[in-house]
């Protein structure tokens, strides 16, 4: 096989219209980039649009104190909320400024001795690393803390930055029934049956979600996720009713099965469908719920999905009964895909949010074995997906915003994590808080431009 020893490869097409989905015309020029899905695997060049391949714009937009647009301003309620403008979804802060969030997971400190030693010599205090880190952020074009981070620490720093909170409320609930188990990148269930329809599930939730009190005033934080990546699947009635006799959810599924038709019928897709459906509902209920009562003026994100539902349109249908914003961890693509992402939108009647994606580079020296974003040779290249998958979240229309997955590096030296955070090169600042320039320098202008970008793919359409 071919390997090209160049990181990227610049192609002119003069003859044929480019194909490429954030191309609206043809002869621009176009980027390939050399990608692998894991260490070992075959590598593959991929199509891919930069800030260079599109007209350039450097207007200067005025912007509230959240990141908005100070101009248009819309309805301003004193919190974030979302709108649909003509054929964009937008977010709004709280001063009324159009919004498109840019956000950063796991944006803590390095817990490890190592990483505790480099924190003192290069930051000297807590306090003084979430002043630099936040100022990191914003000077490149990042406006919103992403799940898991550090918002306790941050908060020390004189100017805050909009924040989505994730509870971890099945998740908690399960360490303390017992049961579950860590999968990699998220909590494990018995026949990946999460305890929905257990009794004690929904006072749980009224108990846990009184956290949310002190923090329901706060104009900062955009909204609140209720857990990460739940299986939900189409297996899921047929898990249940697999689960003992005496399991609470055993109960519920053939209860919910003789309702619905004779027991002796076989299950059809259709009951398969309504009862995931009918969990899901449950789950949000429960959730959705204790969520708004304690925090009624922040937005009730749900779970952050991942894979497994993003072709199961009853997921999303029932997601928009409840939720303000779908939240989709978006893996195995190299460009969103524009209609796949519509059809979320349409099927829950509701914005999206892209909550992780990330590519790790080769010549960072890790191992780069765990977690399931793209490998890459350089940080220049990493830098050059995240240009062309957020080209790709703009022009959707229908996405409200993103976080990239996530502000440091695995640090292998901390063995109490997951299989999916041990050796990779996910973040912005290495285990030891180095700054990935390279990538960092093509982050810093997509994130500027975006109200201009956006200006310019609704004026294309």
């Amino acid at each position: 096989m071919l390997y090209f020893s160049q990181t990227q490869i610049r192609v002119l097409f003069f003859a044929l219209a480019i194909t490429h989905p954030l191309l609206s015309r043809p002869c621009l020029a176009e980027t390939q980039v050399n990608t692998s899905t894991k260490p070992g695997a075959a590598w593959r060049l991929q199509s891919t649009i930069i800030l260079e391949n599109l007209p350039s714009n450097n207007t200067v937009q005025s912007l509230d104190q959240f990141g908005g647009l100070a101009s248009p301003l819309t309805k301003a309620t004193g919190f974030f909320h979302t709108q649909l403008i003509g054929q964009r979804w937008w977010l709004v802060t709280p001063d009324g400024g159009l919004f498109i969030s840019r956000g950063m997971n796991s944006v803590s400190q390095i817990t490890t001795p190592g990483g505790r030693a480099s924190l003192k010599q290069k930051f000297g205090s807590s306090q003084e690393w979430a002043t630099q880190t936040l100022d990191l952020l914003r000077n490149d074009g990042f406006n919103t803390l992403g799940a898991w981070s550090d918002t306790a620490t941050l908060k020390s720093a004189s100017k805050p930055m909009a924040q989505t909170i994730l509870w971890s409320f099945m998740s908690s609930y399960g360490k303390k029934r017992g049961g579950t188990r860590q999968e990699s990148g998220h909590t494990g269930y018995p026949n990946d049956c999460p305890f929905i329809f257990d009794p004690e599930f929904e006072p749980f939730c009224e108990n846990y979600a009184k956290k949310l009190d002190s923090q329901q005033q706060d104009p900062w934080i955009i909204g609140h996720f209720s857990d990460n990546e739940l299986p939900w699947s189409r297996k899921m009635l047929e898990n249940y009713l697999s689960l003992p006799s005496s399991d609470a959810g055993h109960r519920t599924a053939i209860n919910w099965l003789e309702n619905r038709h004779d027991s002796s019928s076989p299950i059809t897709e259709d009951d398969r469908s309504a009862f995931l459906a009918f969990a899901i509902d449950k789950y949000l209920t429960i959730t959705g719920g204790a969520i708004r009562k304690h925090a009624p003026h922040h937005l009730f994100l749900g779970p952050r999905l991942h894979e497994t539902v993003y072709h199961l349109p009853e997921v999303f249908a029932t997601l928009g009964h409840h939720v303000d914003i779908v939240c989709v961890n978006y893996y195995r693509a190299w460009s969103p895909l524009k209609k796949l992402m519509e059809s979320w939108s349409i099927e829950s009647g509701k914005p999206l949010m892209i909550t992780e994606f990330y590519a790790k580079g080769e010549d960072s020296g890790m191992g780069n074995t765990g977690g399931a974003g793209w490998l890459v040779k350089t940080q220049k290249d990493r830098g050059a997906f995240y240009q062309n998958f957020t080209l790709g979240l703009i022009k959707s229309k229908v996405c409200v915003g993103w976080s990239w997955h996530r502000y440091a590096d695995n640090d292998p030296d901390d063995k109490n994590v997951d299989p999916s955070n041990r050796d990779s090169n996910k973040g912005i600042v290495s285990n030891r808080y180095d700054p990935f320039i390279e990538l960092l320098e093509s982050m810093k202008p997509l994130n500027l431009q975006v109200y201009n970008l956006v200006s310019h793919f609704d004026s294309s359409n």
